[in-house]
């Protein structure tokens, strides 16, 4: 038997969201960020001429918050490399070995090519599945 002094998420919380149970709707912003939305109405103009004085004045915090308004860090990142064209299954050992290919020699990180490898999945999938409709179709028009 469990212990009942010792308190978990499986025995106190339930499924707080579980579908029509409510919570909050898509969009919903929190009433706090109301309220200082609401106060800086109409203050951004001077507020970020403040920030931009400072930035040149050489506070550094300033200088951060400006440089990241204005060229905020990118979390993804073009990328350009030869890469065969999938257009059956057997097409598909051409293009992870070009993935690989492009890791090996620096030319994308790892992480990119496994989010390559997704597209890749993805676009093999939409192949099979195309694959097997053409096949039932067929199958179909004989039968009839």
């Amino acid at each position: 038997m469990s212990n009942p002094s010792r308190k978990s998420a499986t025995n106190t919380r339930g499924r707080p969201f579980a579908p029509g149970n409510g919570g909050k709707p898509k969009g919903a912003r929190h009433k706090t960020t109301l309220a200082i939305e609401a106060l800086l109405d109409g203050e951004a103009e001077t507020l970020t001429r403040k920030a931009i004085e400072l930035a040149k004045a050489g506070d550094m915090q300033a200088l951060r918050l400006c440089m990241d308004r204005l060229a905020p860090p990118r979390r993804d990142r073009s990328i350009s490399f030869e890469m065969p064209s999938i257009e059956t299954v057997d097409d598909l050992p051409a293009a992870t070995r070009a993935i690989m290919d492009a890791v090996s020699i620096g030319d994308i990180t790892p992480s990119e090519a496994a989010e390559l490898g997704k597209l890749v999945d993805a676009h093999v999938r939409a192949i099979e599945v195309s694959d097997i409709n053409k096949r039932l179709e067929a199958l179909e028009r004989t039968a009839s």
